[in-house]
């Protein structure tokens, strides 16, 4: 019969959670004043593109707050109801950042498509409304550097898509003062929705980006490669044979791992030392690891390495 040995890896990740809370606080704070302003100017000017601007700034504090509050119940440490941890409720508030990207895109088409039909009205800008979205430009990219520097060194994936979307107002702001200046030097009125329909679809663009990075993570996409696995595993003294070797998380987060082990000695007490140090060589190789490792007979060994077949 295969005995089962599990031990704790990973403690090194450590609770983030603080940390990150403190840089989707100074976000709100920053989304929510560049949202106010770009607002004031669109309702100045009459510009349906900074009026778009100021409802994906808006967005992008609607993020950071659902950021917030996922990050309080995205505590690392198993407990009785989650034993594997908490660490999805983050990829749910990526998942929340992605569908207030892609609202945004979608309802500055919905107006670009209204104003269109009104004629293409003027718009009313002065220097002194480039002025302030230049200075909006200025926060816009500190708030991104900020936030994707700190998702890196933290190692969130919350911090990470909230950085996208902060990089997303770059440019949509970039692509506004683009508009307003034409509108103001150029004295071109259409030019304001020529430049607000390609922002939308660049946002659609960040939308699936996100998408794309999170989705794995939730329907437990291969970590890290069986063949990777196997040969760190291998290199351990003691070890025979390791097959059924299966994976999930999220590389340098947090990883599960599953596997089957033959080992040489038939004592269980050196058995279980083997297992321990396959785990510390996998932690070290790989980042956070919690390993489960089903110890079988000798006779057990397989060539298979892991599970046969691919979907999608």
């Amino acid at each position: 019969m295969a005995i089962a040995l599990e031990s704790q890896g990973g403690g090194r990740s450590g609770d983030r959670r603080s940390d990150v809370r403190r840089v989707l606080m100074v976000a709100l704070g920053l989304n929510i004043s560049m949202s106010l302003l770009k607002l004031l100017v669109g309702v100045l000017s009459g510009s349906l593109a900074v009026i778009a601007d100021a409802m994906h700034s808006a967005t992008d504090a609607l993020s950071s707050l659902t950021g917030l509050i996922t990050n309080n119940l995205s505590d690392p440490q198993p407990d009785r109801d989650h034993p594997y941890g908490h660490h999805k409720y983050e990829a749910i508030g990526a998942l929340g950042i992605a569908g207030f990207i892609l609202f945004t895109a979608l309802e500055i088409l919905l107006r670009s498509g209204e104003r269109l039909l009104e004629g293409l009205p003027p718009i009313r800008v002065g220097g002194q409304e480039l002025m302030l979205l230049v200075l909006v430009l200025g926060f816009n990219l500190l708030l991104a550097g900020y936030e994707h520097r700190e998702g890196r060194r933290l190692k969130s994936a919350l911090l990470k898509a909230d950085a996208q979307h902060a990089a997303s107002d770059v440019w949509t702001t970039v692509v506004v003062l683009l508009g307003m200046a034409g509108a103001l030097w150029l004295q071109v009125s259409w030019l304001d929705i020529a430049l607000a329909i390609p922002m939308a679809l660049l946002l659609i663009r960040v939308c699936w980006q996100v998408l794309r990075r999170t989705l794995p993570w939730l329907v437990d996409h291969i970590a890290i490669a069986p063949e990777s696995i196997h040969r760190e595993a291998m290199a351990v003294a003691g070890v025979i044979n390791c097959h059924d070797i299966a994976s999930r998380g999220v590389l340098g987060q947090q990883v599960f791992i599953d596997m089957h082990m033959v080992v040489e000695t038939n004592d269980l007490s050196t058995a279980h030392r083997i297992t321990e140090l396959v785990e510390e060589r996998l932690d070290r190789v790989f980042g956070p690891v919690r390993c489960t490792i089903h110890l079988e007979p000798k006779d057990y060994v397989e060539d298979g390495i892991t599970y046969t077949g691919t979907h999608g």
